[in-house]
């Protein structure tokens, strides 16, 4: 029977220096998995950099010298002490995508797309790592995968670095593993203000309709819904049926398509009929909750000039969807009722990304954070995206699982709608008769 006290043995290993890096937008426990991703090579004899912003310091690589302290630093135990259960991002973050310019699988064989591929490679190579842990949400996650894929085309006489990828996003849209790092912690903190908001709605008879991060997915607008008791919650998983409409496209070599999209008078009427039927039951008050990811779904006429980032997403936060519902909702609840309701729209969800974490995401992120040792130097794997599940069970996720193998997408982990996740939150609304 093992000694249940004592540490596993330390296996035998190559490794001397193991590079740590962050990329896209921050998130609690960000630090838990960093700092137990390094004190794990640490113990066994493993020097740590964390490499500073992402891929920012990496992509315009040239040959000269990275610096310490602008470009990495290095992680000790001195700079990780009581760090995993800080706020922020000891090595900050970027958006920086090296493979924007690679969409499809052949893509990595045109020297010119994969340039700044070859850049972060060989920037690594510069500092001599034997292998990178990559965290970051899906967008960072193919990167990892395309620079791998772009490391398995070398010529044999050129080193590989293996590398393993941790998911992170507060939106907690990720597939291959049930609850990312931060997701209940953001979830908590947005349920925080909204039921602060309702206090302030009671008090003036008002409501207010709150966009929350959430682009692809509802997870963490229903979670905050759920856990702050808003009177209705909707996503993108909720546009179907009567509430979706489709429009024609026009594309740039003239062939039209048809998409998906958002029909808003349903869906304001939809909102109209809850704070109706709370009227009812006495209740002039409330909060209503929109996923952001909503404004993918608005008609082309909504987003008229609205930019898009590296990854071809809308900036969303240029849309602005709670101001805009809350003048259709208002007005549309006038006219049904004669009744003029302010109805006020905030965005929120900046303010949880930082968020002093709960013990579960500490907990989540930590034994992600050792996963990622873990499968490195235990298991010798490469190209596998740390997960867990039951009693934060380990599992180790190929990337080909995970991502498109010929457009390189991943694939977006949505709410079920006929999940018992999303009849909670129909279970617990105002109740309305459709």
């Amino acid at each position: 029977m093992p000694d249940t006290l004592s540490r596993p043995p330390r296996p035998e290993h190559d490794f001397r220096r193991a590079a740590i890096l962050f990329a896209g937008g921050p998130a609690p426990a960000a630090n838990a998995v960093i700092s137990t991703a390094a004190v794990s090579f640490l113990r066994n004899d493993i020097e740590v950099l964390g490499i500073k912003h992402g891929y920012s310091n990496l992509i315009d690589f040239n040959g000269t010298p990275l610096v310490e302290g602008s470009h990495y630093i290095r992680l000790t135990h001195q700079v990780l002490k009581r760090t995993r259960n800080s706020q922020g991002i000891l090595i900050g973050t970027a958006r920086t995508n090296p493979g924007k310019h690679v969409s499809h699988v052949d893509h990595l064989d045109d020297p010119e797309r994969t340039a700044p591929l070859r850049r972060v490679y060989d920037a690594l190579r510069s500092l001599e790592v034997d292998c990178l842990v990559s965290i970051g949400g899906d967008d960072t996650l193919k990167t990892a995968n395309k620079l791998k894929m772009y490391m398995d085309r070398l010529p044999e006489s050129e080193k590989r670095i293996p590398i393993v990828h941790l998911p992170k996003t507060i939106d907690n849209d990720y597939w291959g593993i049930d609850f990312t790092f931060g997701y209940f912690t953001a979830v908590e903190f947005l349920a925080a203000e909204i039921r602060n908001l309702i206090h302030d709605a009671e008090a003036n008879q008002a409501y207010f309709l709150c966009e929350t991060m959430g682009r692809s997915a509802g997870w963490l607008a229903y979670g905050a819904a759920i856990a702050g008791e808003a009177s209705l919650v909707a996503s993108v998983e909720d546009i179907s049926g009567e509430y979706a409409a489709e429009e024609e496209v026009v594309q740039p070599d003239g062939t039209v398509t048809r998409r998906k999209v958002m029909n808003i008078d349903r869906v304001v009427e939809r909102i109209v009929k809850t704070m109706t039927a709370r009227d009812a039951e006495g209740k002039h008050y409330g909060v209503i909750v929109m996923a952001e990811g909503l404004a993918e779904y608005l008609p082309h006429t909504y987003l008229g000039g609205i930019p898009r980032d590296d990854h071809g997403h809308i900036s969303i936060s240029q849309v602005n969807l709670g101001r805009m519902f809350a003048q259709l909702v208002a007005e549309a609840y006038q006219r049904t009722t004669g009744i003029a309701r302010k109805v006020t729209g905030l965005q929120l969800g900046y303010e949880s990304r930082c968020a002093k974490p709960h013990a579960f995401d500490v907990m989540l992120g930590s034994q992600l954070g050792v996963g990622a040792y873990r499968a490195l130097v235990e298991k010798r794997l490469s190209g596998v995206m740390v997960s867990v599940s039951g009693q934060l069970e380990l599992h180790y996720v190929p990337f080909e699982d995970l991502v498109d193998p010929e457009n390189l997408v991943t694939r977006v982990r949505y709410i079920h709608v006929d999940s018992d996740f999303h009849r909670l939150a129909r279970f617990l609304e105002t109740n309305v008769n459709d």
